[in-house]
């Protein structure tokens, strides 16, 4: 079993920043990338960022691209999220993601390919 902690939300101004944290535990091996996703009130989980654990490459969603960087610590088994310029439709609860292993097909971005998450953190973002 793996475990996910998320923190750093809150409520923040258009404009601001927020650096998330994930700390993960347990059964970690393997694990071949983490992620964040995000859900807003009546809306879908949709993802965020992405990281390969061992590579460090990274991809992105297209609303969040040039705003938010994606990053590990290997050896504290943390990822983070720094979010900057936020924006009023960045409001969501954040989730953290642990995918095990690589089909070789699908992409980072694909939800159903995950097998662990964390509670979430809610970020509020006022305008």
């Amino acid at each position: 079993q793996v475990q996910l902690v998320e923190s750093g939300g809150g409520l923040v101004q258009a404009g601001d920043s927020l650096r998330l944290s994930c700390v993960a535990s347990g059964r970690l091996f393997p694990t071949y990338a983490m992620g964040w996703f995000r859900q807003a009130p009546g809306k879908e989980r949709e993802f965020v960022a992405a990281i390969r654990w061992n590579s460090g490459t990274t991809e992105y969603a297209d609303s969040v691209k040039g705003r938010f960087t994606i990053s590990r610590d290997n050896v504290r088994n943390t990822v983070y999220l720094q979010m900057d310029s936020l924006k009023s439709d960045d409001t969501a609860v954040y989730y953290c993601g642990q995918r095990a292993r690589s089909d070789g097909r699908s992409f980072l971005s694909d939800r159903s390919k995950y097998d662990s998450w964390g509670q979430g953190t809610q970020v509020t973002v006022s305008s």
